[in-house]
């Protein structure tokens, strides 16, 4: 049922202070409505959003919109209606993946249906289920998923995935003088991902292959493992020997011929000595801190989060490791708690900048009373995408990838042949006292990279 009262306005700025003669990337003409109510697309079955009548659909929205990720599901679908609500946009047909048959079942009703386009599921499994049907239909797919794997010419994966924010960040350390790469992540998928895009991305830059350590949740693994990847022991000076007080034949007199009152030998270990060319008597300190050479790597990927990075964080001050000395690097999963990450100060996150978002988040808070959630941003760039391409003659594989993309909620992005998604993403260091703040903007241009 569509809000009378609501009032709908071009969005085809989405951050304040670009400018519209932007050659790099276009800008989507988006929709947004400013007031309250429901969308203007109808809605059948309960399920909003969803319309009557084989072949009048243009866009299939395939997500959870019943079972544990409904709460994700029932946003981003939002997130695309209100990509979606201007007049003269093409028709959402929506479809529920947790439904009987699951996402293929709902690829299967989206394409029966007509829809030109299909955009979703949201998980790798189900993007794998789905990803045939739209293939061999020959109708182009934008998934959801943050899993890079899934991508394939016709399929692109929406999502952040961890290659984009490791390639980003080789880039920016590159530009730094950084030329020898090193990781230390959780032996699991993502610790796996964030490993693999480094060593494509050290690859691409004609750099040497990065050393990469695993570690499993357990403390002392994670202890050994870093010790290991940064060499302390071979770094680390030998430990001054031991004085004791002589009390008959020793290390000092091994023939216990001293006589019994002799001073003690000096035995001040040479690092402790007066520098050289110091006046004679001069004091020396009773303890002086011998600099430790910096590790075999001049910057380091990590990929923990919680109580596991509390534990590397540990260990990266046993063995000597920190940005004084080595650029630390770390997933965008850092910018929702980085104001408890001061130990980790002058560390690097990449992630989207929080500016190019705000037009949508207030639209979107607007018409439906909270604030959205950072994954809707995929949903409501896909179906923008598809609308302006739709509206402006059809969805086709050459103006999905035009060479100089588009310009989304989360800034400039750029959908290649080969499935995977260029995004433009700005570099967060981390402060002494938490937070972060960028250092180095996202581009307003998307490299071009060979496929």
């Amino acid at each position: 049922m569509t809000n009378s009262g609501a009032h709908c306005r071009p969005l085809s700025r989405l951050r304040k202070g670009v400018s519209t003669g932007l050659a790099a990337g276009t800008f989507l003409t988006l929709a947004a409505c400013s007031g309250g109510g429901s969308s203007s697309v109808p809605g059948v079955g309960g399920i909003p959003g969803v319309s009557e009548g084989p072949g009048a659909h243009d866009v299939g929205l395939i997500l959870p919109l019943t079972g544990r990720n409904a709460a994700y599901g029932t946003r981003m679908r939002d997130a695309a209606k209100l990509a979606l609500s201007a007049k003269g946009s093409p028709a959402l047909d929506v479809h529920d993946t947790n439904a009987p048959g699951g996402a293929e079942q709902a690829a299967r009703d989206a394409l029966a249906r007509g829809d030109a386009i299909l955009l979703g599921p949201l998980t790798a499994t189900e993007t794998s289920a789905a990803a045939p049907l739209a293939v061999n239909a020959g109708k182009p797919e934008l998934a959801f998923t943050s899993d890079s794997t899934q991508a394939r010419p016709g399929v692109w994966v929406m999502g952040l995935t961890p290659e984009q924010q490791v390639r980003r960040m080789v880039d920016a350390a590159r530009a730094t003088g950084r030329r020898t790469f090193a990781a230390f992540l959780p032996d699991n998928a993502f610790g796996h991902a964030m490993g693999d895009g480094l060593a494509r991305a050290c690859r691409d830059a004609g750099l040497k292959d990065p050393q990469i350590v695993f570690h499993t949740m357990d403390a002392q693994n994670i202890d050994d493992g870093l010790k290991t990847l940064s060499a302390i022991e071979t770094r680390q000076p030998a430990a001054p020997p031991a004085v004791d007080v002589p009390t008959g034949p020793s290390a000092i007199d091994p023939t216990g011929e001293a006589a019994p009152n002799a001073a003690t030998p000096d035995v001040t270990p040479p690092t402790l000595s007066p520098t050289a060319g110091a006046p004679a008597g001069a004091a020396v300190p009773a303890a002086q801190a011998v600099p430790v050479p910096p590790p075999p790597f001049d910057a380091l990927v990590l990929a923990d989060t919680g109580l596991e990075l509390g534990r590397v964080i540990t260990a990266l001050q046993a063995d000597h490791v920190d940005s004084s000395q080595v650029q630390i690097m770390g997933p965008a999963l850092w910018k929702a708690f980085d104001g408890k990450l001061g130990a980790l100060h002058g560390a690097w996150y990449a992630a989207s900048d929080a500016h190019d978002r705000m037009g949508y988040v207030a639209q979107y808070r607007a018409l439906y009373k909270q604030a959205p959630s950072p994954v809707t941003d995929f949903a409501y760039d896909a179906a923008a995408l598809a609308g302006s391409l739709i509206r402006q003659g059809g969805v086709t594989t050459d103006a999905l990838t035009r060479p100089d993309g588009y310009m989304g909620v989360d800034g400039l992005f750029r959908l290649r042949p080969d499935g995977h998604v260029t995004r433009a993403l700005a570099i967060y260091q981390i402060q002494r006292g938490g937070g972060a703040r960028i250092v180095v903007p996202a581009s307003r241009d998307v490299a071009i990279r060979p496929s």
